[in-house]
């Protein structure tokens, strides 16, 4: 049986690994699902999401120069690409505008998601710079103890 690429399989796991899991294609060949395609979240652990043995679908992304067989668990669940190629796209409707002559927004209700993240980028460059400060004076008193 010839693999071939973008085409799902139905394969078994036989190993894993903290960067991803092998799996026994169909035609007796193994291939590597990494860490980062097993699932659609992030995965810290990949025993939490799949177990030796289990039979998954699996979608072949490449197969390298070498003959290493690369594949994807979260891909294989979603519809191949050039099926949906030839699909129209509908366009955005566009969003509203904002008036100038809009009524001021109350500075209690302004705590919204771009305030967080101010306050946290705020915060980080306060933390960066009072660490390169600490490195500075670090690096300076190493430098008069050699003189």
């Amino acid at each position: 049986m010839e693999l071939a690429v973008g085409e799902v399989y139905e394969g078994k796991v036989t190993g894993i690994t903290k960067f991803g899991a092998f799996v026994l294609l169909p035609n007796g060949k193994s291939g590597l699902v990494h860490i980062s395609e097993v699932a659609n979240a992030f995965v810290s652990d990949v025993h939490e999401h799949v177990q030796i043995g289990q039979a998954v679908r699996v979608r072949l992304l490449s197969v390298s120069e070498e003959g290493k067989i690369n594949l994807s668990i979260k891909r294989a669940l979603e519809p191949p690409r050039e099926a949906n190629a030839g699909a129209e796209l509908r366009p955005r409707a566009p969003r509203p505008r904002p008036q100038a002559a809009a009524a001021p927004v109350p500075a209690a209700q302004q705590t919204s998601g771009n305030q967080d993240f101010e306050d946290r980028l705020k915060k980080f460059m306060q933390e960066s710079d009072s660490r390169i400060a600490d490195n500075r004076i670090y690096a300076e008193h190493r430098q008069r103890r050699r003189r």
